[in-house]
């Protein structure tokens, strides 16, 4: 028996909703399951604002999360009703039985589900109160009767617990009681549902698995690549990337700075990139605006440097806890002047790893400012993803020059060469001494203005670039589905990918002739990779979360192409049928839409 269950907790800031996700997607990773799991908050403080934490367990590889969930948990009435229909036609429906008080006509969960759904009625309060003395417990309750329902072991979940609030001995040994009240209630109900847990997949000998968020993984990346400095600022959805640094850097005797704005942060992080430190730091949309101008300074004085950006909402404060994919047109082109930087995108969690690795490799190798582009949907998506036994990330790309006997003034640190990637030398070199400017220069480095020589090295810090798309052990693109001539061809970039891959494996079931082209490198972009595709292609759809299709224009501008743009901007996750719906309509599968 296979398992594909998607569960959603619903409650209030303060009900504990999101620890209750947590400690759940800990216990279903423990027992060997794959997980995706994403959580809605607010950006209100404590006590308002609806918090989602939803999840889903497999047993195969997943690539996002399901539309309906086959369980509905309800914290709070008010805020789960309108999300009932989220239930699926024989999901489950746990809900708060009793009521310390009068309800309003409607105000319960129970008059709003449909026949088709099976309610469970659960004294989850009361339980609370009866193990732990208090009602705060509500949450834990929830998760036991979940354990004990589906006839789950409680001991993951015991270990999940007691590892949340590890020095936390008298708050660990309410919320055990709490836990296993639950589960005796939910072990004693007859079930009437079809949900049933499956065993979990065999392990891998090999690779060692782990429960892991976006930001985690970039951070991960970052200290197996061997990062010497981080500097940054505070801001939704990135700042969990330096807090996580804050606490590991110490740890393997490097440095972190958090320093009084954006701008200090990239003018620290270039400063610390110049000296040969690999150097990064992490910001949202925002701050990649204030950095626009040192970006450039990277780029023509061609200092390596990382920049994690993780999208949000926009423009301006925008949507600060909400998902979008709107930055990519800053990422790529913000900045004054011809200033190319590479930019590349993961597509799950175990990409941000890679990537937030590969990153620094890739500044070195061609000299040149780096942006890791995710988003809050993918920075605080959990999925459990496998790591190889040692890091697959290159100590040194730099290409240093052998300065000894080299003439103190006559370093040509950005000599014109076959590659365009010059030589390079960092402060305190002997015979590497050069000068560095924000001004157009000659291959010394002195300031030179002539027609000729901004021409030579404009094309000199495009060119270079190119490499990239052939970077050691790196995945620019990757092609998936059906292969040659295809009714539907998707082109999606970042975390819409997982949707896309979805949408079109449930294409290919109904027989519609479809592949998917996911594409991690977008500066440079792969126009080779992506003409061919589209050449394979009856129609090509281009879903993202922005309003204007922004990779479907740098596609447009790079392949000359008619594409169907698929652009959202609900402050959510892509959805697969959506993406379906699009795939079949442009296949002829269903009648196309009326002209509104």
């Amino acid at each position: 028996m296979s398992t594909d269950i998607q569960i959603a907790i619903v409650g209030s800031a303060g009900d504990g909703t999101i620890a209750a996700g947590d400690i759940l997607r800990r216990a279903m990773a423990e027992m060997g399951y794959r997980v995706i799991s994403f959580d809605v908050y607010p950006p209100e403080i404590r006590g308002f604002g609806k918090c989602i934490a939803r999840l889903r367990v497999t047993d195969e590889q997943a690539y996002s999360l399901k539309p309906q969930s086959d369980v509905l948990v309800s914290l709070d009435d008010s805020h789960a009703i309108p999300h009932v229909n989220e239930a699926r036609e024989w999901g489950a429906v746990i809900y708060e039985g009793g009521s310390v008080g009068p309800l309003a006509e409607g105000a319960h969960i129970s008059a709003h589900i449909d026949p088709g759904q099976i309610p469970y009625n659960a004294p989850i309060r009361e339980l609370s109160e009866k193990s732990t003395g208090s009602a705060r417990s509500r949450n834990v309750v929830v998760l036991g009767y979940i354990a004990g329902l589906f006839r789950l072991s409680v001991d993951p979940f015991l270990r999940a617990l007691n590892s949340k609030f590890k020095g936390k001995a008298d708050v660990a040994k309410k919320n055990e009681a709490a836990l296993r009240a639950g589960f005796e209630e939910g072990a004693r109900w007859f079930r009437l549902d079809d949900i049933a847990f499956g065993p979990p997949p065999a392990k891998n000998g090999g690779a060692t698995v782990e429960m892991i968020s976006g930001n985690a993984a970039v951070v991960r990346g970052a200290l197996d690549a061997g990062i010497d400095n981080f500097f940054g600022y505070p801001i939704t959805p990135a700042t969990s990337i330096m807090e996580r640094l804050a606490s590991e850097m110490p740890k393997h005797g490097t440095r972190l700075v958090q320093t009084e704005d954006e701008i200090s942060a990239i003018g620290a992080t270039i400063g610390a990139g110049f000296t040969g430190a690999r150097a990064a730091t992490a910001t949202s949309g925002p701050g990649l605006a204030l950095m626009a101008e040192m970006l450039g300074l990277g780029v023509i004085a061609e200092i390596p440097s990382v920049v994690y950006v993780s999208q949000r909402g926009g423009p301006s404060t925008g949507m600060p806890t909400k998902t979008e994919q709107s930055d990519l047109n800053m990422a790529v082109h913000g900045g004054h002047g011809d200033a190319p930087r590479i930019v590349i995108a993961p597509t799950n969690v175990e990409g941000c790893y890679r990537c937030g690795g590969k990153a620094f490799e890739m500044a070195e190798a061609y000299q040149t400012p780096v942006i890791v582009l995710l988003d809050l949907y993918l920075s605080n998506r959990y999925e459990t993803v496998p790591f190889p036994a040692q890091p697959p990330f290159e100590a040194d790309t730099n290409r240093y020059a052998d300065t000894r006997g080299g003439k103190a003034a006559g370093f040509k640190r950005y000599a014109l060469t076959e590659g365009h990637v010059s030589p390079r030398s960092i402060p305190g070199q002997a015979g590497g001494m050069h000068v560095a400017t924000g001004l157009e220069h000659n291959e010394l480095g002195r300031p030179n203005d002539q027609s000729a020589m901004h021409t030579a090295m404009s094309r000199k810090r495009h060119e270079k670039l190119k490499a990239a798309l052939k970077h050691p052990d790196f995945t620019a693109y990757k092609r998936f589905g059906d292969e040659g001539p295809v009714e539907v061809g998707v082109i999606a970039w970042g975390s819409t990918f997982g949707e896309a891959l979805e949408a079109m494996i449930l294409a290919r079931e109904e027989g519609i002739r479809c592949a998917a082209l996911k594409v991690v490198m977008i500066s440079p972009f792969p126009t080779e990779a992506v003409a061919a595709f589209m050449a394979d292609s009856g129609a090509t759809l281009v879903p993202e979360l922005n309003y204007q299709g922004q990779f479907a224009g740098i596609l447009q501008a790079h392949v000359a192409r008619p594409v169907t743009r698929l652009a959202r901007v609900t402050g959510e996750p892509m959805e697969v049928g959506e993406i379906l719906a699009e795939i079949r309509r442009l296949a002829g599968r269903t009648p196309a839409r009326q002209a509104a």
